[in-house]
């Protein structure tokens, strides 16, 4: 019995695994992910908005933020449709959630617009699953409103069924591939608080960007004379390498790179976000000429 019920764990899990392996290699997803992200990305372009809602200002995603509220208020929704005295409270939280549900998917669609293949698949079954939910609660507010409660609270509970599994491929894409997360955070740590040689000066090209490996770390070299800055090479978005990308000259931040990725732009001066959908910095490394080899250092 024992044996038993220790499997019963493992067995779900390769489950939901092959669930998910088949999701991410369903090539049948693209025909509507790539026409969606290109629309996506045609029509909402770079600036202020974008990176507003890509959550640029507040150094991280801003969609897992924003989705706490219409979760919030469709999880108390169905708590309440089975308290005495519910009824008011359920039917306003249905609406606040649905109305929250908005910007929470707005700034969804705009991070999977620009990810990877196998992300653009898997997100685009979160957003089915979540649009249904949206659907469900909306219903069910207009239900609540005409006084139907029986047939409103049936659709509440479809709904917070479908933002539960909405949510578990949220999860998916955050923690098993990453999206959203900082690809830049090992840098400090993997380089100690020492300088590492990179190579002679008079071996980094003026004017070009350049990439070089120091102990096993891809770092972007950038000369301008006697000049040198250096940043981490792989973007903190999706780890896209920025050696490859454009460099362009803006006001305000001096000389920035743009990723080849997915277009995120970083101030080489001091690895600032301009312009996302990355919202983490670029690590900065220090730099130094000795005896004609250039160093860089890691530490702050």
């Amino acid at each position: 019995m024992t044996s038993l019920a220790q499997s019963a764990p493992r067995r779900l899990g390769r489950a939901v695994t092959r669930v998910m392996d088949r999701i991410e290699n369903a090539e049948v997803l693209d025909r509507v992910a790539g026409p969606v992200s290109g629309a996506v990305n045609r029509f909402v372009p770079a600036g202020a908005f974008r990176d507003l809602l890509h959550g640029v200002p507040i150094g991280h995603p801003a969609h897992p933020l924003l989705v706490q509220v219409p979760l919030g208020a469709w999880l108390s929704t169905v708590i309440l449709d089975h308290v005495p005295g519910g009824r008011l409270p359920s039917t306003v939280l249905a609406g606040v959630g649905t109305a929250a549900a908005l910007p929470a998917a707005a700034a969804g669609i705009l991070d999977w617009a620009k990810t990877h293949q196998q992300q653009q698949r898997v997100g685009l079954v979160h957003w089915a699953s979540n649009t249904m939910a949206v659907g469900f609660f909306a219903a069910s507010f207009v239900q609540r409103v005409r006084g139907r409660r029986v047939s409103a609270t049936l659709l509440a509970e479809l709904g917070l069924a479908s933002a539960t599994a909405g949510g578990f491929l949220g999860g998916h894409l955050a923690y098993r591939q990453a999206v959203g997360s900082n690809h830049d955070e090992r840098v400090p740590f993997v380089l100690p608080d020492e300088w590492y040689a990179v190579g002679p000066i008079d071996e980094v090209p003026d004017r070009r960007m350049t990439r070089r490996i120091v102990d096993a770390v891809p770092v972007l070299v950038y000369r301008v004379g006697d000049r040198v800055w250096a940043i981490a090479d792989e973007c903190s978005h999706l780890a896209g390498p920025l050696s490859d990308g454009d460099l362009v000259d803006e006001p305000d931040a001096g000389p920035c790179v743009t990723c080849p990725w997915h277009g995120s732009e970083f101030s080489l001066t001091d690895g600032a976000v301009v312009h996302g959908p990355a919202t983490s910095p670029q690590h900065v490394l220090r730099t130094r000429v000795r005896d004609g080899q250039l160093e860089v250092s890691a530490a702050g």
